[in-house]
């Protein structure tokens, strides 16, 4: 395996970019190793109704702005957290994605996807709750989830 570093001032992030012929076991381990190492964070500070949870990262469907207030969602609850969506995603790893202008996801817990013409709604497994994903974020969602698949 041939290892390679470009260091270019004009990227805005650093991106790691695998690029291999096949899917072999080494390659699957090195891909899981760097969405392990994206993120530590494990649990969240949210509140609720002036009280502060702790809630597992797991635990969370999605987050969503509105009108400048951030809640987390979990099956059946939401909660107010303190950061804003791009906070979030520099926090959160790699099992979560933004998905529209104020929506992130956590891609391990979507459960079936609806395209339309006009959106894209995600579903979870034991909830109401729905997320619509912009035509912008389509395609990033849908490579996402097919590389989750075939790692999987």
């Amino acid at each position: 395996m041939k290892v390679k570093l470009n260091i270019d001032p004009s990227q805005k992030e650093a991106e790691l970019i695998i690029n291999a012929p096949n899917l072999t076991p080494e390659v699957k381990q090195l891909y899981q190793l760097l969405q392990e190492r994206q993120s530590n964070l494990e649990q969240i500070e949210a509140e609720k109704e002036n009280v502060s949870y702790y809630l597992n990262l797991s635990d969370i469907l999605f987050f969503e702005t509105d009108s400048k207030v951030v809640m987390a969602h979990t099956n059946r609850n939401a909660y107010q957290v303190k950061y804003k969506l791009y906070e979030l995603e520099d926090l959160l790893g790699g099992n979560f994605m933004r998905v529209a202008k104020s929506t992130i996801l956590n891609l391990d817990k979507v459960y079936s996807v609806t395209r339309s013409i006009s959106n894209c709604q995600i579903k979870f497994e034991e909830s109401y709750k729905t997320v619509y994903v912009s035509r912008h974020y389509y395609r990033d969602l849908r490579n996402r989830l097919e590389e989750r698949r075939n790692l999987g």
